[in-house]
């Protein structure tokens, strides 16, 4: 859904470290491509003033975003500051002022998720709502009851297409091109589906432990961080219906469909780790079991994917930093020229990151007179990952009221329900090595299926 673009932009938790790292660099984007001009007004409770915001955003771009004086002059000159406590209903008169004639202001909160309702309600009850469009950070929640009473809060005050979920890994190019890819070419999908597909695969590793964001982390954990969120909706792009219709929800629905068919994970069917060193981390609870690695193993309950097993995992600390996902196709039921050939022979993999990979596992007959091959990767495509921010999309997106990238109410309830069954310590932990790919048990979680495809990274 698309309407009247917005007119004024208002970012809560201006002075802090997403903002200084993402938002700014894609603000600039916005200034420098898309032509924004409206004013803009950042939102804090640090006793900063106009001036010293606007020096800290230079410092930021410095940092973080591609010089550009003319673009950088401009942005500067829509900013404004305004300060105060989010609960104290004064902090919202002042804005009021500085919205002046705003009628479709966009409150972008990029601040902790405690202050979300409070934000939200403060909005609401000051009349600086209007017609105005809300965006949140994830997570949407701490479970799948706080996420339905915060949606509910939000649902009071504004109606659910003014409302933007975010979650900037859907604002990725290599994620968007990984469904383009999937719909644009027909040849994949006569095969998309049980009767060829015998497993799936999704990796996201990285080699950093969690020294900068330890507060955060320790009460959250890689479940919540990006299980929960960022690697199901990657797992919808994989497995999802193609959209039906011209309806500007068509591509939301069918990605809701799929998450609502996915079964609650069996605690039988999740492996947790946490890296050795974790717990010495300052900020980090002495004795935490949050976990920093987990495994698991879901099943989709449709005709398309009943009895394929799908495998995620994510950890910290590990050999390499990439996200890849591995589609495993099943053998022929009978091997032509009697050779013993791996289970993970045929497959397709499509690499989202450190840049943007597609390739197909093919077998290669070798030389000579015996009919043997060996296995090979067809390269369909690779290059480097795209420089375009992610919120530079999203926010864009947001300002115009287009929503197709934004979670919805009944998709965030719908992956709450496929981890509720595995929060926090319904299962045991594992310590791991730093450098390794995981404790042990993680390879007995895919054993009846083979083994864990690991990343390589050039």
């Amino acid at each position: 859904m698309s309407g009247e673009p917005s007119d004024a932009l208002v970012v809560y938790g201006a002075t802090g470290d997403l903002a200084y790292k993402q938002i700014f660099a894609s603000l600039l984007g916005l200034v420098r491509d898309e032509g924004l001009d409206v004013p803009i007004i950042g939102v804090a409770h640090s006793g900063w003033d106009t001036e010293k915001l606007r020096a800290y955003v230079k410092e930021s771009l410095a940092q973080h975003g591609k010089v550009d004086e003319k673009a950088q002059e401009k942005l500067l000159s829509l900013m404004q500051y305004v300060d105060g406590d989010y609960a104290d209903p004064a902090l919202f008169e002042k804005l009021h002022e500085q919205l002046g004639n705003a009628a479709r202001p966009l409150h972008y909160l990029a601040v902790p998720p405690r202050f979300f309702e409070v934000v939200a309600e403060g909005i609401a009850k000051s009349g600086v709502a209007g017609n105005a469009r809300l965006v949140l950070e994830k997570p949407f929640g701490h479970d799948r009851a706080s996420a339905k009473k915060l949606n509910e809060v939000l649902r009071q005050n504004f109606p659910e297409n003014n409302i933007f979920r975010i979650d900037h890994f859907l604002g990725k190019e290599p994620v968007q091109n990984l469904l383009y890819t999937r719909f644009a070419n027909p040849m994949f999908e006569p095969i998309w589906n049980r009767n060829y597909v015998r497993s799936i695969q999704i990796t996201m590793a990285e080699t950093f432990g969690v020294e900068n964001r330890a507060k955060f982390y320790d009460a959250t954990g890689a479940n919540r961080d990006v299980l929960q969120n960022h690697l199901l909706q990657i797992l919808a792009h994989v497995v999802m219906d193609p959209p039906t219709g011209e309806e500007s929800e068509a591509m939301r629905d069918q990605k809701a469909s799929l998450l609502k068919a996915i079964r609650p994970i069996d605690p039988n069917d999740v492996v947790r780790g946490q890296y050795r060193g974790y717990r010495d981390i300052p900020d980090v609870r002495g004795g935490t079991t949050t976990e920093t690695f987990i495994a698991v193993r879901l099943f989709i309950e449709s005709w398309r994917w009943e009895g394929v097993p799908i495998y995620i995992r994510t950890g910290k600390k590990m050999p390499v930093t990439a996200t890849e996902v591995c589609v495993q196709f099943r053998r022929p039921p009978r091997e032509t020229f009697g050779e013993m050939v791996p289970s993970d022979s045929a497959h397709m993999r499509f690499r989202l990151s450190p840049d943007t990979a597609i390739g197909m596992g093919l077998r290669v007959k070798q030389s000579g007179d015996r009919m043997m091959g060996s296995d090979k990767e067809l390269m369909l495509t690779a290059r480097a990952a795209a420089d375009r921010p992610p919120y530079q999309r999203l926010l864009g997106d947001a300002m115009h009221g287009k929503n197709d990238l934004f979670g919805r109410e009944d998709i965030v309830d719908a992956q709450w329900r496929v981890v509720q069954n595995i929060l926090d310590d319904t299962t045991p932990l594992y310590v791991y090595e730093p450098n390794s790919w995981g404790p042990d048990e993680a390879l007995q979680l895919i054993s009846a299926d083979g083994t864990w495809r690991n990343p390589q990274v050039n």
